[in-house]
């Protein structure tokens, strides 16, 4: 013993020397582990298992699957993806419930009557068992669609949310909003007779997650279409270290985790992106992704009914270099480069959140171009795009539309027959919205337009 007591072992805590140079704190620790757990190896095999799940309660319900965008693509295989919805979470928060006039997602319509029904699949992170966009905002959207649509039809009038999952306060607050989105959507002057023979009849809503179809006895009905509201992770309640590798809604966010990958290359490379290391993802992902782009086919352009000769479009070089257009308007390109042709117009706005703001300052030479191109010659086709397809391009056509275009979509020179108000524009970006179903002009755009229509000095 006395050898050991004068030898250099540690005989109090202070002496005791770790090997590695640096003092790791139990919270450094503890997000170096959690960041570990949430690998992107981890996030695409989660998917790939939650993708199981929805798939079983296709087969279940036999009813196809629609996916809420962004996320809900991640857990359908391409193949067997019917279309796609944009409800947003934001719009069932507590006390901001909401119906979007900025997304109605009509689109869904025709798919419920041809099928009987459709399965929107979503997902959300760790703690909860459904997102809030199928808990409420969907349900509000479908009391809304049967009240407006189907008057008669006062059995499908209530608001169905998730049995046993909100408070009666909170279900109480979100019914008494309902006839006032109702009277909303009817002040947009959509054809509600069109739409009530696309959809047929109406809407009856049930949920499905890993804790339970509901009800199980339910199937689509003589006399509704059903809407299955899918959550498709299993609810974690600890820290996702605690899950051996599975994340709750793995999906979502994927703009932080991804690498640039997105639902089509995933599933169209399934096998080689589980089989390959962590370190290695991000160099393959770049790969694939770019070949992906490289294979894909151009961009189609979307009419903006009901008009007869303006389209909207994301951009690409074969939509707008080939003459398939009469008049061109590139939101983004370098104005300065338009050259001497009469026929196009580059606005040069920012590809940044600052284009919404920086396209106030071009709409007059939008006015300016279309006053003097469709004036002349009113037959002409004008393809509108901007480098996503759904923001600048959106507020440039509906600038358009609200300046030389009456109710009947047809172009009737400057209007200088019409106030323009807010009501006005909303009534006529429903044109854009229900043309192009993924259309989503930032608030900054929205405000540049509503800025340069309203405050004109014509009005």
């Amino acid at each position: 013993m006395g050898n050991i007591a004068n030898s250099d072992f540690p005989v109090s805590v202070s002496a005791l020397h770790f090997p590695s140079t640096e003092q790791l704190s139990v919270s450094q620790t503890l997000a170096s582990l959690r960041r570990s757990a949430l690998s992107v190896n981890n996030r695409l095999r989660s998917i790939e298992s939650d993708a199981t799940f929805v798939q079983e309660v296709a087969d279940h319900y036999g009813l196809p699957l629609v996916a809420n965008e962004r996320c809900g693509s991640w857990y359908i295989p391409p193949e067997i993806k019917t279309g796609s919805a944009y409800f947003k979470s934001t719009d069932g928060h507590t006390g901001q419930w909401d119906f979007s006039f900025r997304r109605l997602n009509l689109q869904i319509l025709p798919v419920a009557r041809k099928h009987g029904g459709c399965i929107i699949v979503d997902s959300t992170r760790r703690g909860k068992l459904m997102p809030d966009a199928l808990s409420k905002t969907v349900p509000i959207w479908c009391a809304v669609i049967n009240r407006a649509l189907f008057p008669s039809e006062t059995a499908y009038h209530s608001v169905t949310l998730p049995p046993n999952y909100l408070g009666a306060s909170e279900e109480s607050q979100i019914e008494q909003r309902i006839d006032g989105f109702v009277h909303s959507l009817k002040s947009l002057k959509l054809d509600l007779d069109d739409l009530r023979q696309q959809l047929g009849k109406p809407i009856r809503v049930a949920w499905a997650n890993r804790t339970y179809f509901h009800p199980t006895d339910l199937s689509k009905g003589k006399d509704y279409n059903l809407f299955v509201l899918c959550s498709a992770s299993k609810r974690v309640h600890g820290a996702e270290i605690s899950e051996g590798g599975y994340i709750q809604g793995a999906g979502d966010d994927s703009e932080g985790w991804a690498h640039g990958l997105t639902p089509p290359v995933f599933w169209a490379h399934k096998s080689t992106l589980l089989t390959r290391a962590e370190e290695d993802l991000p160099e393959v992902i770049q790969q694939l992704t770019q070949e992906h782009r490289n294979q894909a086919s151009s961009h189609q352009a979307a009419l903006i009914s009901p008009t007869r000769g303006l389209y909207i479009s994301q951009a690409d070089p074969g939509l707008a270099g080939d003459g398939l257009y009469d008049l061109v308007i590139d939101c983004n390109s370098n104005a300065e480069i338009t050259g001497d042709n009469p026929k196009r117009l580059n606005l040069g706005c920012t590809s940044s959140k600052q284009g919404g703001r920086d396209l106030r300052n071009h709409l007059d030479k939008v006015q300016a171009f279309v006053n003097s191109q469709l004036g002349s010659d009113s037959n002409q086709t004008l393809l509108v795009i901007c480098e996503s397809g759904k923001d600048l391009s959106a507020g440039t056509l509906l600038t358009i539309i609200c300046l030389f275009y009456n109710d009947a979509g047809e172009f009737v020179g400057p209007r200088t027959d019409q106030v323009i108000g807010k009501q006005f524009i909303r009534q006529r970006l429903a044109w854009i919205v229900s043309s192009k179903h993924d259309v989503n002009p930032s608030r900054s755009t929205l405000q540049s337009v509503n800025a340069f229509l309203m405050q004109r000095p014509d009005y």
